[in-house]
């Protein structure tokens, strides 16, 4: 179970410029419930990875099962 109660909870983000299925490890700032504002990476370059979800944009994530251990995946932009 992801706890929800830490200031910053980290979850993936999907990228767009990969010929494969490629999602990104970073933080967030939780706001309520699978609601999200996504930090940038301390390597973060926009002109390397094209983030679906950039830094600063509020997310809803949906908890995912991947090989054996419940991630977040962040799916929607919240505006």
């Amino acid at each position: 179970m992801i706890a929800m109660n830490e200031a910053h909870n980290k979850l993936y983000i999907p990228i767009l410029n990969s010929p494969t299925r490629v999602l990104r490890l970073t933080n967030g700032e939780h706001i309520r419930d699978l609601i999200f504002r996504v930090l940038a990476t301390e390597n973060y370059d926009p002109a390397h990875e094209q983030w679906k979800f950039p830094p600063g944009k509020v997310v809803r994530c949906e908890r995912q099962n991947k090989e054996g251990y419940e991630i977040l995946i962040a799916v929607e932009e919240i505006k």
